[in-house]
This record gives C-alpha cells, sequence and structure tokens, in this order.
C-alpha cells in the first residue's frame, strides 16, 4: 500500500472514542499539558519507521508474537504476551468504549447506565452478527469520518464562542464550580492550565514523566502493537512507511486544537457540566466494538487455543472464539463500576494508568532483543514475570486504595501517593531491564538463528535501505525519496519542538 491511507490508518487507529471522550475531559479538568500524550508520538512513529519496522522486514515476520518466538525461541513468552493483549482490550479498550457509549445514552436520554451499556451490546452484536467484517470497516471509516469532520465544526464553534484563542486562558482561569471547598484548591483551575511542562514533583502531569515514561508507553503501542505495526508491514517500501510515519505524526499534532482546548472551553461555557462535550460523545456511539472483539477473538483462538489443541478443527476455533467473545464482554461490564470511580472519572488518565503498570516490561523486552544480542529467552521471560509481578501489584494497591476525593486525608500508601504513574513507568522499565541483562548473563548466550536478521546488528543485508526485498525500483529513485524523506522527518521535529517550546 501507499503511504497516505497508512499514515491516515494509524492517526485513525490511535484516536479511538475513549481517547477522544478522554483527552476533552482531560483538558477540562487539567489544561493544555494532555495534548503531550499525543506529541510525544512523533519521536516514537519516527522510531517505528526508521528501527522497528526494518527490522521486522529483515525477520521476514508477519505479526509480533511472531517476530518474539524467532528473536527468543520458546513458547511461553509469546503465550504471555497473548494473554497480556486480551487483559489490556478488557481494562483499557472494551469497557472504557461500553463506558463512553452508555454514558452518552445516559446523559442524552435519562435511561439507566446499565440499561444504556446492554443496548450498546445488543447492537454491536446485531451489526457484527449480521454484516461481519463489511460492516466492522465501514462502521470504523464512517466513525473516524464524523469524529474528524465533527471536532473541525466542534473547535470552530467553541473558539468562536468564546471569542478566539486569546481569550482562552483568561475564559478558563474564570471557569470556577457553583459549589466549591472552602480553604482548598479543589475543582479550581489549575494555575499552570496553559503550560505543557509542569512541575516534577506536585503536578499532576510532571515534566519528567511526559518525558521518559510517556517514551517508554508509547514505545510499546507504537513499535510492538500488533494492529499498529501491521499497517507499517502493509506498505509497498520502507519509504512509504517512512512517509506514513511522518503523515501520522503531523496528524496527531492536532487533538491539540480540535479535543483537548475544546475541552477547556466547555469547562468555561459549561463550568458544572459533568458531561463536558455531548458532541464528542456521540462519537463514542459509533465506536467499533466489534474491531476490538474480533481482534480478540482471533488472539485467543490462534495464539493461545491452538497451543493447547493443535487438532482442534475450524468448527472448534469458531465455537471458542464466540465464547471468548461472551466472556470478555462479561468481564468488561463487570470492570465498569471500578472504571467509574477510577481517576476522577479521566478516562484518558485511567487508560495511561493501566498501562504504565503493564506495558513496560513489554517494552524492555523488545529493546533488548533488537539492540542487544546477547539477550536470551530465560532473561526476557524472568524480566516479564517480575515486571508483571511488580506492575500488577501496583495496579491493585490502586484500586484497592484509589485516590481520595479533593479536600481529604490522603490515606494511600506511599508507592502510590509519592510516585506518580508515569514516573513509576520508568522505574518498571529500568526493574524489567536489569532483570533481563541479569538473567540473559547467567545463562547460555542465544544461538546464531535467533540473532541473524532479528537484531539491529544483524540486519539481513540483501534488503535494500528504502525498500522491501523484490521491489522493482532503481536505486537511484529511492535513494532521492530516502532523502525526502529524511528532510521531512527533521521538519517534523523542528515543527513539533516549536509547539513545545510555544506551550512550555
Amino acid at each position: 500500500m501507499t503511504w497516505w491511507p497508512i499514515g491516515a490508518s494509524l492517526f485513525a487507529s490511535s484516536e479511538g472514542s475513549g481517547l477522544f471522550i478522554g483527552l476533552a475531559g482531560s483538558g477540562a479538568a487539567g489544561g493544555l499539558a494532555v495534548a503531550g500524550f499525543e506529541w510525544n508520538a512523533t519521536y516514537v512513529l519516527l522510531a517505528l519507521a526508521w528501527v522497528f519496522v526494518p527490522i521486522y522486514v529483515s525477520s521476514e515476520i508477519v505479526t509480533m508474537p511472531e517476530y518474539i518466538q524467532k528473536r527468543y525461541g520458546g513458547q511461553r513468552i509469546c503465550m504471555y504476551l497473548s494473554v497480556l493483549s486480551l487483559l489490556l482490550s478488557v481494562f483499557t479498550k472494551i469497557s472504557i468504549d461500553l463506558y463512553a457509549g452508555a454514558l452518552f445514552v445516559h446523559i442524552c436520554l435519562g435511561w439507566n447506565f446499565y440499561l444504556s451499556t446492554t443496548l450498546m451490546l445488543i447492537v454491536t452484536a446485531l451489526y457484527t452478527i449480521a454484516g461481519g467484517l463489511a460492516a466492522v470497516i465501514y462502521t470504523d471509516a464512517l466513525q473516524t469520518f464524523i469524529m474528524v469532520v465533527g471536532a473541525v465544526i466542534l473547535a470552530v464553534k467553541a473558539f468562536n464562542q468564546i471569542g478566539g484563542y486569546d481569550r482562552l486562558e483568561a475564559a478558563y482561569a474564570q471557569a470556577i464550580p457553583a459549589k466549591t471547598i472552602t480553604n482548598t484548591t479543589c475543582h479550581l483551575p489549575r494555575t499552570d492550565a496553559m503550560h505543557m511542562f509542569r512541575d516534577p514533583y506536585t503536578a499532576d502531569l510532571p515534566w519528567t514523566g511526559m518525558t521518559f515514561g510517556l517514551t517508554i508507553m508509547a514505545t510499546w503501542y507504537w513499535c510492538t502493537d500488533q494492529v499498529i505495526v501491521q499497517r507499517s508491514l502493509s506498505a509497498r517500501d520502507l519509504n512509504h512507511v517512512k512517509a506514513s510515519s511522518i503523515l501520522a505524526s503531523y496528524l496527531k499534532m492536532l487533538p491539540m486544537g480540535l479535543i483537548v482546548m475544546p475541552g477547556m472551553i466547555s469547562r468555561a461555557l459549561y463550568p458544572g457540566l459533568r458531561g463536558l462535550m455531548i458532541a464528542v460523545m456521540m462519537a463514542a456511539l459509533m465506536s467499533s466494538l466489534t474491531s476490538v472483539f474480533n481482534s480478540s477473538s482471533t488472539l485467543f483462538t490462534m495464539d493461545i487455543w491452538r497451543q493447547l489443541r493443535p487438532r482442534a478443527g475450524e468448527r472448534e476455533l469458531l465455537l471458542v472464539g464466540r465464547l471468548v467473545i461472551v466472556v470478555l464482554i462479561g468481564v468488561s461490564v463487570a470492570w465498569i463500576p471500578i472504571l467509574q470511580g477510577s481517576n476522577s472519572g479521566q478516562l484518558f488518565i485511567y487508560m495511561q494508568s493501566v498501562t504504565s503498570s503493564l506495558a513496560p516490561p513489554v517494552t524492555a523486552v523488545f529493546v533488548l532483543g533488537i539492540f542487544w544480542r546477547r539477550a536470551n529467552e530465560q532473561g526476557a521471560f524472568w524480566g516479564l514475570m517480575v515486571g508483571l509481578a511488580v506492575g500488577a501489584g501496583r495496579m491493585v494497591l490502586e484500586f484497592l486504595h484509589p485516590a481520595p476525593p479533593c479536600g481529604a486525608p490522603d490515606v494511600q500508601p506511599a508507592l502510590l501517593g509519592s510516585i506518580h504513574y508515569l514516573h513509576f513507568a520508568v522505574a518498571l522499565f529500568v526493574l524489567s531491564s536489569a532483570v533481563v541483562v541479569s538473567g540473559s548473563l547467567l545463562t547460555p548466550a542465544p544461538q546464531g538463528a535467533q540473532i541473524e536478521n532479528l537484531t539491529w546488528w544483524t540486519l539481513s543485508q540483501a534488503l535494500p535501505l528504502g525498500a522491501k526485498a523484490g521491489d522493482g525500483q532503481m536505486p537511484q529513485k529511492q535513494a532521492f525519496w530516502a532523502r525526502v524523506c529524511g528532510f521531512n522527518a527533521i521538519l517534523l521535529m523542528c515543527v513539533n519542538i516549536f509547539f513545545y517550546a510555544y506551550f512550555a
């Protein structure tokens, strides 16, 4: 495929309804800094195109578990990553989409929240069964169109109503709710609302965490997630991969003006409204839960069930896949009450908090596998297990001891109260990496087949720079477009740094 549909798809895949609502809600609650989650993607997307995809192409793989199996050998790491993907689907995708869609129906129609959830499930099941994959694709396309066009219209109207960007800071600072808590700053607009870089110790989004911790989490999402990498691997050649990442990076700069700032404006216009942006919630109703259901079902049947029952027939796999969807729905519905009370209702912060507890060990295993030839299966496995134990431990503590309401005494354990989740992601990454390195050095080195064409230092020499094997274009033309992509990547980073500096 050519670069522009891949770039658009990379952007659309990351802008789901939960993120759409979450960015707006977090913008209304805390200001501009949450846009850093979008802008940080610039550098990781460039790493995907210039570093990770060439390795994946060289190793001749199709899926991420396939790369891990080739690089480390064995089955247990692949099995673990498949199970982890299912858990993350429940915690950060299905439950949030159900919550967002049901919340919209509940607010607009006044229906019972769980009745609204049931309605969402019935509608989703109907068009999944009746239309199959075609319905999923068309629904995704329609959803993307509605969300983008709706966001542009909403942003234009919002800025017109508030009097332009120059009035945003003053209007947001005056957006004080009718009910506040005496002698506290609870529910008052943040004084650093217009700043991207915030205090590393006391801020809600410290600049240290947004720089280092977020990069670790973003590397997991953009460079090791099957949904994202699969799109890049479908490109015609590596130059198209690079161009698609550059396009997606430019698109990822838009949510600041189209989602975050309208969220802040909504607070200024409707300071007492919990819903914040009804128009944005309409996009949540179009969220294609079937995409997650289908991918999770396939993941379980192909990567887990087939390992347990190698002789399973097609009919059995189909039945197991449908049962998996039912189980995922049940667990996701049961998770919604916990989701409602977490992180003060900020969906985006909830997603990032869960990711910070589970993703860093995976990032460590991929990064070390690519850049360190000595990394082996034993070290990688125990790095993942230790990382899982520590990360899951913090996540359990977070749900057993949620953040107290504003103005109430903080009785959370020190691990939660004193360590921000973005800083925890850095610590978890370092710990997991240390275990991988130690375990690898204490056990035999990997065999040559687990290194050849599978690390940065052993890339296939038969692969021309800027082209996949078998590409018929002339080397001079490839070199020219490689230089064009390189120049645009530098220009992109300059634009990104300018915006960071302007709002810092």
